[in-house]
């Protein structure tokens, strides 16, 4: 046997141990993505929407024949998501995944490597994941548990219904359903780092906002909270409807 042979047969078992017993984890049940774990994560937190995930990877067609993978490379590859696969791995996981050509490249495939209609086979690890910096200075950091509807965000001077929980060290400090302008949180006792991300989100929107000092309380903290000089903050946001200023 030869060792492209080997290969292929190697990767037909594979594909094959998938197909029989690989979890169904497409929200259609569809059996367009199938999993099977080869080593469970550490943790028992899973990326959110729109983090950004950091993994290594192979990627083979069903025959068997790899067309990429990140250990080639010798660094990871950083994406935004792998939106169903990698959305139900724990950190530190490595798992098998088997995606049908709708779930992948389709008809179209990817030139010169992958051909229309390919079934793909991939080994993925899942080496950390992190939430998106809103402005990219580490103060405000969004994970979206629930995503919002259409395109529209409110803009500085919206009117806006939230629901809002905010927590210090582990402690929940406010909850409240509060209707009010965009720019004029604090007179709510709403921090400026709530109505920055505001104008981020859509209607609907279910996120976690980790707040850094400047744009919770600041060095003035919050003795109506007990909230300490400089604390670290993290609410629940829910943006429930809003009203564009025009």
């Amino acid at each position: 046997m030869t060792t492209d042979e080997a290969t292929k047969s190697e990767g037909e078992v594979q594909a094959a141990t998938l197909a029989e017993r690989g979890e169904d984890i497409t929200p259609a049940r569809d059996r367009g993505v199938l999993k099977i774990i080869k080593r469970p994560g550490s943790k028992d937190e899973s990326p959110m929407i729109g983090d950004k995930v950091y993994v290594h990877y192979k990627g083979k067609l069903a025959s068997g024949k790899k067309f990429d993978s990140s250990r080639d490379r010798n660094e990871p590859f950083v994406i935004k998501a792998w939106d169903i696969g990698v959305a139900t791995m724990k950190k530190g996981e490595i798992c098998y995944l088997l995606c049908k050509p709708e779930y992948a490249y389709g008809s179209a495939g990817s030139a010169p490597k992958i051909p229309s209609n390919a079934t793909l086979f991939f080994e993925v690890e899942l080496l950390d994941f992190k939430g998106e910096d809103l402005f990219e200075d580490g103060g405000i950091i969004r994970r979206i548990k629930r995503k919002g509807e259409g395109y529209s965000n409110p803009n500085e001077g919206a009117t806006v219904e939230i629901h809002l929980e905010g927590f210090c060290g582990g402690t929940r400090f406010d909850c409240k359903d509060v209707k009010f302008v965009v720019g004029e949180g604090e007179d709510h006792d709403i921090p400026i780092g709530i109505d920055k991300a505001l104008e981020k989100m859509q209607r609907g929107e279910h996120c976690v906002l980790y707040l850094g000092p400047r744009y919770g309380f600041g060095e003035a903290g919050k003795p109506k909270y007990g909230i300490q000089a400089n604390a670290e903050l993290v609410y629940e946001v829910t943006l429930k409807s809003f009203e564009k200023v025009r």
